[in-house]
């Protein structure tokens, strides 16, 4: 099998199905990736926090821990890795749970591998166009990025997975306007949130916690455009 790859992934790959964790592992080693295969939630908890992963394919239906409970872990300890959800559901609830765990991209069962590998190969330039640093900030407000920790004037802020990187988002784009697809294709990568107001909730959820206790306000929202995070300094 002839397959255009970007570069060579250590990926985790946690399925329970052995015949299934079977046919995705031969597919992604053809593929040029090396595989490390976990079976159930605890397993892939192990190896994620324990190995050095570019991506993890994360089914959602697995024993003893499901993997919306491994991914919002594997988050909460600071693992950067792409993580696409795998499930045999399709509702905007079990997309909306995965995505707000900290899931990249989400694919429903059955699909084809090059439809696999293909997202696989965007979420990897994603990941290469976006350098990483520990941590970011704007003014008296700071993000910790390998303790996953928020806080501003220094008061700790509780964030979801999903407000995290929407937040980290634009942190790295400071003083740049963001339109809602642009925040949509860099956090989601999901094509349901294209017609929804999904980005403006998380933008008025994290306003509220980042900017209505405090001052200056830090989000600002650049009409018929977008929204841009504005430093004190450059404001």
């Amino acid at each position: 099998m002839l397959v255009m790859i970007i570069c060579r992934m250590r990926i985790l790959l946690v399925e329970d199905e052995r015949k299934i964790s079977a046919y995705l592992r031969r597919g992604l080693e053809e593929a040029g990736h090396e595989v490390d295969q976990a079976f159930t939630g605890p397993e892939a908890l192990q190896l994620g926090s324990s190995l050095d992963h570019d991506a993890v394919v994360l089914d959602i239906m697995l024993p003893q821990l499901d993997g919306i409970t491994v991914c919002s872990e594997l988050r909460s300890r600071g693992s950067t890795a792409s993580i696409l959800m795998l499930t045999a559901r399709d509702t905007v609830d079990d997309r909306v749970a995965g995505l707000d765990a900290g899931a990249d991209d989400y694919l429903v069962k059955p699909f084809a591998m090059k439809e696999l590998l293909a997202r696989l190969r965007a979420l990897a330039r994603r990941t290469a166009t976006t350098p990483r640093t520990t941590i970011l900030s704007a003014g008296d407000l700071n993000m910790d990025l390998a303790r996953h920790r928020v806080s501003r004037g220094g008061q700790p802020i509780d964030l979801s997975a999903k407000e995290f990187c929407i937040l980290e988002y634009l942190l790295r784009n400071t003083g740049i306007v963001v339109t809602r697809m642009m925040i949509t294709e860099n956090v989601w990568d999901y094509d349901v949130f294209h017609q929804s107001n999904a980005v403006d909730v998380y933008i008025r959820n994290l306003r509220r916690k980042i900017d209505d206790d405090f001052e200056p306000k830090l989000i600002q929202t650049v009409r018929g455009i977008g929204y841009r995070l504005e430093s004190p300094s450059e404001a």
